[in-house]
């Protein structure tokens, strides 16, 4: 089982094998939501049979998600067990792959290989990475399936824990500025380079 630095940041990434969706409707979205919740709530999550699921609430704090149609994005940080990244992404991996083959009648691997995980190693790269990860929907400010909600204090849950990085801001509405403050440069770019594509 691959080891992670402790007491470290991680950008982690994963797809849908052959760049195919991974999640087809809104309750697809929903359950792959309750998974992170069963995993990294604070009190440990059981089945219906009573037996405890994998539980890393101690070993993993979520920072940011982004769920997209093909694949999806999260920021952890890892306390002091250097296994607990591989051990949480197996569990997540695992479980919400059996659901979707099942629910969409579907056999082989949901995912397309084995999970990339980034270290960060700078706060003006967490900053980033954050950022980065809340701007992947074009309509980010409304989207459903990211984490941004919990930043400008419109959603609370305690297996998102956005803190570490709203440490390096003065406020929510800070962060969003330096969110928007992105998003407008990219804005510029992409005129800028379709006005030197359309120029005689």
């Amino acid at each position: 089982m691959k080891q992670y630095a402790p007491e470290s940041y991680y950008h982690i990434y994963n797809r849908g094998v052959n760049k195919q969706d991974i999640f087809k409707s809104d309750y697809d979205y929903k359950v792959f939501l309750n998974y992170l919740k069963r995993h990294l709530s604070k009190e440990p999550q059981t089945d219906k049979y009573g037996r405890q699921h994998p539980h890393f609430y101690s070993e993993i704090e979520l920072l940011a998600f982004c769920l997209m149609p093909n694949h999806f994005h999260l920021l952890v940080y890892q306390a002091q067990n250097d296994k607990a990244i591989s051990k949480f992404l197996q569990s997540l991996s695992t479980g919400y792959s059996m659901y979707f083959n099942k629910t969409h009648n579907r056999l082989g691997g949901l995912f397309q290989g084995t999970f990339r995980a980034s270290r960060i190693t700078r706060d003006e790269y967490l900053q980033h990475i954050s950022r980065y990860i809340h701007l992947n929907p074009k309509k980010y400010t409304s989207y459903s399936w990211s984490s941004l909600p919990h930043y400008l204090g419109n959603r609370n849950t305690e297996w998102v824990r956005p803190k570490r990085i709203l440490e390096l801001f003065k406020n929510s509405d800070d962060y969003l500025m330096y969110v928007k403050d992105y998003d407008d440069y990219k804005k510029s770019l992409g005129e800028i380079k379709y006005e030197l594509a359309n120029s005689v």
